[in-house]
């Protein structure tokens, strides 16, 4: 039988500070250094709340922050310009088309708080064995002429979603890209989103901070549901 690679976060004792190595390293919401980033790991890691967050210097870490950012779908807000730019748009939309794709132009974008990206070839190869598994899905933006110009990718963590990275290379199109995915999650049965960490993008449509423990209740109680969010045969 196989043992857990990570703790229950729910009851873990989590430190504010960690030896790895010979180095003391701040480990707020961390809840485990360097286990492998396998198929089979990620599976558990996020049925439990947790994500991986590759760090420069240090075997990776395993997070489980403290604060999480969550977008409850009827909190969502849409500014009246993105309303606007969403009746005008001509993009066509679709779910699970180009999943690695996506994910590798997620990892070209560049961010200014980064010297890098932590989507390494290493993560695209494993997420791309969680999507041919059923559990990592992405949403992708075409333009009129056929061009991939937007999309996110993400986990589903049992009936909610855990948005990963986004991408556009046209106006908006991530944004409409992710309005496309709550639209499909509501259908489903999902109420919330989670977007892990906060980010002006994110707080924009309204999420917001909710603590660790609610998070994972909310998880629990959700993953009892039973929801199924994505099926094989949905592509648009």
């Amino acid at each position: 039988m196989r043992r857990d690679a990570f703790p229950d976060p729910a009851t873990f004792d989590f430190r504010p500070w960690t030896v790895v190595g010979n180095y003391m390293i701040h480990s707020e919401g961390i809840v485990a250094f360097g286990t492998p980033p396998t198929p089979v790991n990620l599976r558990e890691a996020y049925s439990k709340g947790i994500f991986p967050w590759p760090t420069d210097g240090i075997p990776l870490p395993w997070h489980c922050p403290e604060q999480r950012a969550i977008l409850f779908f009827d909190e969502l807000h849409i500014s009246r310009s993105l309303a606007k730019a969403r009746r005008a748009s001509t993009l066509t939309f679709t779910i699970d088309k180009d999943f690695r794709a996506v994910m590798h132009q997620c990892s070209r974008v560049r961010r200014p708080e980064q010297l890098g990206t932590w989507i390494t070839e290493k993560f695209k190869s494993v997420f791309g064995e969680l999507h041919e598994a059923g559990i990592a899905h992405s949403v992708e933006a075409w333009s009129e002429s056929g061009n991939l110009v937007g999309g996110l990718y993400g986990v589903d963590a049992g009936g909610i979603f855990c948005g990963e990275s986004m991408f556009h290379l046209e106006a908006n199109a991530s944004k409409l890209a992710l309005l496309f995915l709550i639209d499909h999650l509501r259908s489903r049965g999902s109420t919330c989103l989670d977007s892990q960490v906060m980010t002006p993008h994110m707080k924009a449509f309204g999420a917001r901070g909710v603590t660790r423990e609610e998070f994972l209740e909310a998880l629990r109680k959700t993953q009892r549901f039973g929801l199924k969010l994505f099926s094989r045969e949905q592509t648009s």
